[in-house]
């Protein structure tokens, strides 16, 4: 039987005909445009496999709508005095998927043992985990995981580190069987095996994918009533974005991730809202985003690349940071969705973002003028080169206009996104496009960014400073909240002052949602959560 026949007759079974109406209130669909690499969490390093990843596995935590870390396969956490030591206490109802895998194809409850093979897993060269670096640095390089007995697991860290459990609610941190890996070897990414709310069922790469609602997931909702709510997923991979529009006009998609800059101006106003034809056929979903889109400058004076360039004087990167209006960008060409990035590069929705303790930068012409004037800026110069990629092509031609008003020229370039990461990666970027969503929600993950320590990435600028890397080394060390937090705002300070970034918005989760959908809510991470999801009404 042929792969493509083999999936077709899957679909065809678990789904029945699309065009009845009971499996069309039974089925969530959504499209990914840009693929699915692969289904094995210790490679979920992009939104399109951990959002999939979400649906079929889970984590010892995970982070709730309030972006507070709760217990997931882990029923509760202790922590020795010395903040070194992290017990879990497991779940006992917990089981993986039925598979071949196992004896009789019947999925064995979850123990200790899995946790500390999955974490393991990720730090073992031998997987070439995108994530290893989570814990580098991190865990005790002796004993970093110790299984204690079936229900109990401990983490060993080097020194206390307080962002530990955002890091174990990463999907690369999700629990996986070691039989399914050691079964399927390689195949593992196109056959996950998890203890996930939906099952793996079939996966034709370019088509479609098809999960299953798994009949023994562990949760309930208050009432008491299993989740999942829905039967399952099917995943398209329409890779034009025209045509993923159509189909949800056509109600063939339950929802779409953001709008397509050839879309916006039809469906919102400058405002941000609905246009009166959409508002009583869709609905728009937003929630503070933790990303922040900005432009990073190469900070390495050492770099050849920065040799000869206005952009190593501090007041060259603080004009361009007060020469531009944030304000009006976001308005006419974001249509009013994010908030002018005029504090940090911590954005808001965090609990330590406070805009009164971190002075960014607002839109002053005469200073950022006065500023270039200082500069002393040989005339000779060529233009200052900044990189971006097509779909922000508009942003970086607005803010170059704006530099000629202040003195400077900027010549905008634009590349495709595997250039630009090759280009960031190898410190070969001057001034380029840049963006930084959350991995888990704590400030230390942004400010990592800038610490000199680390390599690119995170480090893309290579911003260096003692004063920086002083301030971050105390805060990832402090356990008192409120203290790391001003430790936090301190740090960002002195980077936002050197300007090796320039700061543009802090981002909103955009979603448009079929009216039929219920129980479907944006987070600060926009994960994909489909566990409470339901249909009511065409």
């Amino acid at each position: 039987m042929s792969p493509l026949y083999k999936y077709l007759t899957i679909v065809l079974l678990f789904c029945g005909c699309y065009s009845s109406e009971k499996s069309a209130e039974q089925v969530f669909h959504y499209n990914e445009s840009s693929g699915i690499a692969s289904m094995d969490p210790a490679f979920a390093k992009s939104q399109s496999v951990m959002w999939a990843v979400h649906q079929v596995f889970n984590t010892l935590v995970e982070v709730d709508s309030q972006l507070k870390i709760v217990p997931s396969l882990a029923s509760r956490w202790e922590i020795s005095e010395d903040k070194t030591t992290y017990r879990f206490i497991l779940r006992n109802d917990v089981f993986f998927h039925d598979d071949a895998c196992f004896p009789g194809g019947k999925g064995r409850r979850m123990v200790a043992a899995d946790a500390a093979y999955s974490l393991q897993r990720i730090m073992s060269s031998e997987t070439v985990s995108p994530g290893a670096w989570i814990f580098n640095n991190k865990v005790d390089s002796a004993t970093p995981f110790r299984v204690i007995n079936d229900s109990t697991f401990e983490l060993k860290l080097l020194r206390p580190y307080n962002p530990i459990l955002g890091i174990l609610s990463m999907q690369y941190c999700s629990i996986v069987p070691r039989e399914a890996v050691e079964f399927y070897k390689n195949d593992f990414r196109r056959h996950p095996i998890g203890t996930g709310p939906f099952r793996f069922m079939a996966w034709e790469e370019g088509q479609a994918m098809i999960l299953k609602k798994n009949p023994r997931y562990f949760e309930r909702d208050a009432a008491g009533r299993q989740l999942p709510y829905l039967d399952g997923v099917k995943i398209s991979f329409n890779d034009s974005k025209a045509t993923e529009f159509l189909l949800f006009r056509q109600k063939k998609l339950d929802f779409i991730n953001d709008i397509d800059a050839s879309f916006k101006d039809e469906v919102l106003t400058k405002k941000g809202e609905l246009r009166n034809d959409w508002v009583n056929e869709i609905r728009l979903q937003t929630h503070p985003y933790l990303n922040i889109e900005y432009f990073g400058i190469l900070f390495d004076t050492n770099n050849v690349v920065l040799r000869n360039s206005p952009l190593r004087q501090k007041k060259v990167r603080q004009a361009i940071n007060y020469g531009f209006d944030r304000e009006k960008m976001v308005l006419y060409l974001r249509n009013s969705l994010g908030t002018p990035a005029q504090a940090g590069f911590v954005p808001g929705g965090l609990p330590s973002f406070d805009s009164t303790k971190v002075k960014g930068y607002k839109f002053n012409p005469q200073l950022a003028r006065q500023l270039v004037k200082e500069a002393d800026i040989d005339p000779r110069t060529p233009a200052i080169k900044l990189l971006t990629i097509p779909i922000y092509s508009d942003i970086a031609s607005y803010i170059a206009r704006q530099m000629v008003e202040i003195g400077l020229n900027v010549e905008v370039e634009v590349i495709q996104k595997s250039l630009l990461l090759e280009l960031t990666s190898n410190s070969r970027a001057l001034f380029f496009r840049g963006s930084w969503i959350a991995d888990y929600p704590d400030a230390e993950n942004y400010l990592s960014v800038f610490y000199s320590k680390n390599p690119a990435p995170p480090n893309y600028t290579r911003f260096k400073s003692a004063a920086f890397d002083a301030l971050f080394e105390r805060a990832i060390r402090e356990t008192n909240d409120s203290i790391r937090y001003s430790l936090y705002q301190q740090a960002d300070q002195v980077m936002i002052n050197e300007a090796p970034v320039v700061p543009l918005w802090y981002d909103l989760v955009v979603r448009l949602v079929q009216p039929k959908v219920k129980g479907f809510q944006p987070n600060g991470l926009n994960l994909l959560e489909l566990r409470h999801v339901r249909f009511e009404g065409n």
